[in-house]
């Protein structure tokens, strides 16, 4: 059996499931919940010096309360571009500028909205299965290619095959705990 190339493809399979995992716990700090979270803001391109850049290059983000964002632009003349492309995002959020400082204040969640966004989670988690899933298949299809070139036996291509599932439902698992988690912050938040 060739341990080493076997080694680094469960390590690879494993890496890219982590990626998968990642990626989705990004996708969920994008989903607004009831509380402050200055990742909200990172799809809010602000223009800077004709280009596009995310508000925190510009500013620096807080949450001094539980539904309040304070934006502190760096230069003054950022204020008026950042309250604009805030304005003008698909958030629904109203900025008001106070002196040399943008407070962004969060309006409490309908219950119609907050189905919603814990529906945009579900989809987010359900890509991030496909994701692991899709890895998994793809190591198992590496396997057999080893089989049949004579690197691993049909014996061990099966245990490193039930050892892969193993691995795919354990991170399955992480990523459904993380949705139920994520679920419960937007219909408590």
């Amino acid at each position: 059996m060739a341990t080493d190339a076997v080694s680094e493809l469960m390590k690879e399979t494993d890496r890219h499931m982590l990626e998968a995992i990642d990626a989705t716990k990004r996708e969920f700090g994008l989903i607004r919940t009831g509380r402050a979270n200055p990742a909200v803001l990172d799809r809010v391109m602000v223009e800077y010096y004709g280009e596009k850049v995310p508000i925190k290059h510009v500013a620096t983000i807080s949450t001094p309360e539980a539904r309040l964002l304070v934006i502190s632009p760096w230069d003054k003349a950022m204020i008026k571009p950042i309250v604009g492309a805030i304005t003008s995002s698909d958030l629904g959020l109203n900025p008001q500028t106070d002196g040399n400082l943008i407070r962004v204040p969060l309006p409490q969640l309908t219950t119609e909205r907050r189905r919603e966004l814990a529906r945009m989670a579900a989809r987010k988690t359900e890509d991030g299965k496909v994701e692991i899933r899709n890895v998994r298949r793809e190591t198992v299809e590496k396997l057999r290619a080893m089989e049949k070139s004579g690197d691993v036996s049909e014996d061990d291509r099966r245990r490193l095959q039930e050892q892969v599932q193993k691995i795919t439902d354990a991170h399955i698992e992480q990523l459904e705990g993380m949705h139920e988690s994520k679920e419960r912050e937007i219909m408590t938040g």
